[in-house]
């Protein structure tokens, strides 16, 4: 009788609260796991935008430069957009744990890597691995590896986190609380310096060290600012139309946490996150395995 429990005049199966009390776990797991994951989306969306940006102030501005001199940032910074742009989702997806395992092993006082090393973080062929590191423009030394310093340079540099990209935030709901007090963005380059919200219970509160302002400062603050991308946290009805203000404000790129597919014009950039679908991929997976 230990899986069972009483229930009135009846008993019931203890499962009952063990399925309940695993989904809740589902929900808490994915949404980490979400948020995470979905980094490299993002990122491709920051390289995409900065690169459109470098393309029009080059045609906007004819270069004074002289045609002998060689100047070490502009041609860098477009070798690697274009990089990023060639090495696709995939690889992109891949930098941030080759990147963790770097730090770590720097602050063990190692000086180089092989690809080998790395390639056990994703199980993956060396090769595979030098291929993504030829994209940052790295290069190795036979039988010594790649220099790690010189690593974390590459592909901070490779992926824009050598600088922080400023984000705004507009719906500040549980999941857009929970965003803001991710403190983890800062290390990929990307700083939410801003918080919008439309319920006057919210409008003038801190969260999470951000003062939350009403939607009629959101404009004003994104042109002020000179912000690029926005992270969409706000009810289903009303993802569109606000969608549709952060591109007036000057917003390039929408991190879409909504269910909504967004209509926007072709010169802004918007990738979809969608909870429910990780939740569907996790219990099928586990309902596989066992």
């Amino acid at each position: 009788m230990r899986d069972f429990m009483p229930v009135g005049n009846g008993w019931r199966c203890r499962c009952d609260q063990r399925i309940r009390l695993l989904a809740s776990r589902y929900v808490r797991i994915v949404t980490a796991i979400t948020v995470l994951s979905s980094v490299g989306e993002a990122l491709i969306m920051k390289t995409k935008i900065r690169s459109r940006r470098l393309r029009s102030r080059k045609a906007a501005k004819p270069s004074t430069v002289p045609a002998d001199h060689k100047s070490a940032f502009p041609e860098t910074m477009l070798r690697q957009t274009a990089g990023a742009r060639k090495a696709g989702l995939a690889c992109v997806k891949r930098m941030p744990a080759y990147l963790q395992l770097l730090r770590v092993l720097q602050a063990e006082g190692q000086r180089h890597v092989s690809g080998t090393v790395l390639a056990s973080v994703h199980n993956l062929e060396s090769v595979i691995v030098r291929k993504d590191l030829a994209m940052t423009g790295a290069v190795g030394t036979p039988r010594i590896g790649f220099g790690i310093t010189g690593l974390i340079t590459a592909i901070e540099r490779f992926l824009g986190w050598d600088n922080q990209t400023k984000a705004v935030l507009v719906g500040v709901g549980s999941l857009g609380t929970a965003l803001l007090g991710y403190h983890g963005f800062q290390n990929f380059g990307f700083r939410i310096v801003g918080a919008f919200d439309h319920d006057p219970k919210i409008i003038g509160k801190w969260v999470h060290g951000r003062k939350v302002q009403g939607m009629d400062q959101l404009v004003p603050f994104v042109r002020r600012g000179e912000i690029l991308l926005g992270v969409l946290t706000v009810p289903a009805s009303v993802a569109q139309e606000t969608a549709e203000l952060m591109a007036r404000a000057g917003i390039k790129g929408i991190w879409n946490f909504t269910p909504v597919k967004l209509e926007l014009p072709d010169a802004v950039i918007s990738q979809k996150e969608d909870l429910a679908e990780g939740l569907a991929v996790l219990s099928h997976r586990l309902h596989q395995s066992h």
